[in-house]
């Protein structure tokens, strides 16, 4: 260690009392973080990059400082699709430091990663009052059945209005409008479990017509309409 010639000539004066970290809550303990390893959580966050062309929005399982499960979901920009694949192969098994550190390809999952190590650190995470937080996969599991993102397409104009295009629920066909032109449901096709199905060997046409449901009082409508073709 070196010190300047001032320090060097000061008398040493004794450290009172240790002032420590405070306890942060993480998987049903409280914790004094010193180290990667007194770290764990389940959580998640978004990033965004510099222009706000594209979003990202990032899961991470963390054990004992360690990043055991990442799930990366993308939306806005064709080129975050190939980052989020390679930054998926770099994230498991950095501890959170190296994760912050390191370039995950692109400014929108850096962003997500930062905005999860500060959850992470002041123990604001999903699990942190969760007696051993949540096991390896549980990030899987937020996509639900067919395994698929679940993404929220809308578009409108003043002079045509609303056309729902993509719900949670799954892919929008239809909307079912009243007398008087406006919105009370919906029918959509749910991707995930059409895919699921045709793997197993179903015939398409039949996969999709098995999942395929409807949302508000779709049956009552006075007309129906294709969100993308009028």
């Amino acid at each position: 260690m070196i010190y300047s010639a001032e320090v060097e000539h000061m008398c040493p004066i004794a450290k009172g009392a240790y002032h420590g970290p405070a306890p942060i809550p993480e998987e049903g303990r409280w914790v004094q973080v010193k180290e990667n390893s007194d770290i764990s959580g389940l959580t998640h966050g978004v990033g965004w990059c510099a222009p706000q062309q594209g979003a990202c929005k990032l899961t991470l399982n963390v054990k004992e400082g360690i990043i055991e499960e990442a799930l990366i979901e993308t939306i806005g920009c064709s080129g975050m699709t190939h980052s989020a694949a390679m930054a998926a192969e770099i994230l498991q098994g950095k501890t959170l430091l190296e994760a912050l550190n390191t370039d995950l390809v692109c400014d929108a999952i850096n962003t997500a990663m930062r905005e999860l190590f500060l959850q992470i650190v002041y123990g604001r995470t999903q699990t942190a009052f969760s007696e051993d937080g949540l096991p390896i996969g549980a990030g899987l599991e937020d996509l639900g059945k067919g395994l698929r993102s679940q993404i929220g397409t809308m578009y409108g104009t003043k002079a045509k209005g609303v056309r729902f295009l993509e719900m949670a629920e799954g892919y929008v066909t239809r909307l079912a409008l009243d007398k008087d032109g406006l919105v009370i449901g919906y029918e959509f096709v749910n991707l995930g479990k059409v895919m699921q199905a045709v793997k197993k060997g179903e015939d398409a046409n039949e996969a999709v017509k098995a999942n395929t449901g409807s949302y508000g009082r779709f049956s009552e409508a006075a007309r129906y309409v294709d969100p993308r073709e009028e």
